[in-house]
């Protein structure tokens, strides 16, 4: 097939990020990608939403939330942070918004405005984009890399190679893993991947009766023999299996680690704003204004209507008992069970429901203010092919943007266009 300066295989958003950059820089660049269309991942992102970066400027602050990656992230960040990412995307024609916890999203509330956004990046610089293109590994001479073998039977030779083909979240989507095989190949280490924010599988049946239910603010407790090992607080999701949301996600993996000494606990305080004593006092004063009402139509406004009868079925309370004749040791019973809901965990769903596996490529093996392999001076990685563990929250995409930028501007031969 023709020469191409660059080459970039994965059509991901860390892939169509380091193709548009480096035909920006003048590189003439192709970007194969297995699939029938690109960005399939980044159409899940965000519920379908895409939160795109998380609006956390302060970068030390930032870089704190890829604990011992931070250290590797400090060069590309200051090459390519959150205001370039918002920047990069206006002058695209997507406007965003932030919302709780800094997370940002387009205007549109729509991913396929991103992806479009993206498609004419590329298309400026006259990428040439083959889908269907399905890679069967890399081609070498003495040890350096000369070409990209396809399952076709084609080569396709470049200058530069750009390796962004994701991890093992969501396969469905063709993040099977197939990259982590070739850079092995190439003597690159590979840590297994494994799931780092998936939602948790919860023991008690009655958890399903919440299902969709989510609390914004809830504060979630990780006990093992009795002991608490980890509080935090953010947002909750009730689901058939069990648990999700930001909270849950960021947790599930000191979670995942912990079960393999011992059982896990969990308790979701529903309402950590105000403590023990005075969800009494405003329990107190509602059942005075509604003593004729049943217990059930007496706590609503409390908690969401739906989660009431799960409430008074853990505090051993009748629905229909009259508010009058609710007792001390009952109310007690009620504010205890919204400040401490306990759960058992079961397990973590499995890899293929993980919204980010870690592991991949160790960060030792590159050089990142190039994103350049240490093994391969034409390599350049960029992405989830890489093994940095973060929170949920746009850490993820901004990663993605961040180092696609970098390894597009390197293995086009520039560090500035």
């Amino acid at each position: 097939m023709t020469n191409y300066d660059v080459a970039v295989i994965g059509g991901g958003p860390a892939g169509m990020m380091a193709a548009g950059r480096a035909a920006e820089c003048g590189a003439r660049v192709i970007l194969l990608e297995k699939n029938g269309v690109l960005g399939k991942k980044l159409l899940l992102t965000g519920g379908g939403r895409c939160n795109l970066t998380n609006a956390t400027f302060d970068r030390n602050v930032f870089l704190s939330k890829f604990h011992g990656a931070s250290k590797f992230l400090h060069s590309p960040l200051s090459t390519f942070g959150i205001q370039d990412t918002l920047d990069f995307f206006a002058d695209l024609g997507v406007p965003t918004k932030t919302e709780e916890e800094n997370r940002v999203f387009p205007k549109s509330d729509r991913a396929e405005s991103v992806l479009e956004a993206l498609r004419r990046y590329m298309a400026d610089g006259d990428v040439t984009v083959r889908t269907d293109a399905e890679v069967d590994g890399f081609e070498t001479t003495d040890g350096a890399i000369c070409g990209i073998r396809l399952k076709d039977g084609n080569i396709v030779h470049a200058h530069s190679y750009v390796v962004t083909t994701g991890g093992k979240s969501h396969p469905q989507t063709g993040s099977t893993g197939d990259g982590f095989k070739w850079l092995q190949e190439l003597g690159h280490t590979i840590l297994e991947p494994r799931p780092s924010l998936v939602p948790v599988r919860i023991r008690e049946s009655w958890v399903g009766s919440l299902s969709g239910l989510s609390f914004s603010d809830a504060k979630l407790t990780v006990l093992q023999d009795g002991k608490k090992l980890s509080v935090a607080k953010g947002k909750v999701l009730f689901t058939h299996f069990g648990l999700s949301g930001p909270l849950v996600l960021n947790t599930s993996k000191a979670i995942g680690e912990l079960l393999k000494n011992g059982p896990v606990t969990l308790s979701i305080d529903l309402l950590p704003a105000i403590d023990v004593s005075e969800l009494d006092l405003k329990l107190r004063t509602r059942f005075d204004l509604h003593k004729n009402k049943s217990v059930l139509n007496g706590l609503e406004g409390i908690v969401p209507y739906s989660c009431i009868g799960v409430i008074l079925e853990l505090s051993g309370i009748g629905t229909e008992k009259p508010v009058h004749d609710v007792t001390r040791e009952e109310r007690q019973s009620i504010a205890k069970a919204l400040k401490g809901l306990q759960m058992t965990v079961e397990g973590l769903l499995d890899t293929d429901k993980a919204i980010v596996t870690s592991g991949g490529v160790t960060p030792k093996e590159v050089d990142f203010k190039h994103m350049r392999s240490r093994l391969h001076s034409n390599l350049y990685l960029a992405g989830d092919i890489l093994d940095i563990d973060r929170p949920s929250g746009g850490y993820s995409l901004q990663l993605c943007w961040t180092t696609g930028f970098v390894a597009g501007s390197s293995a086009a031969g520039k560090t500035s266009c």
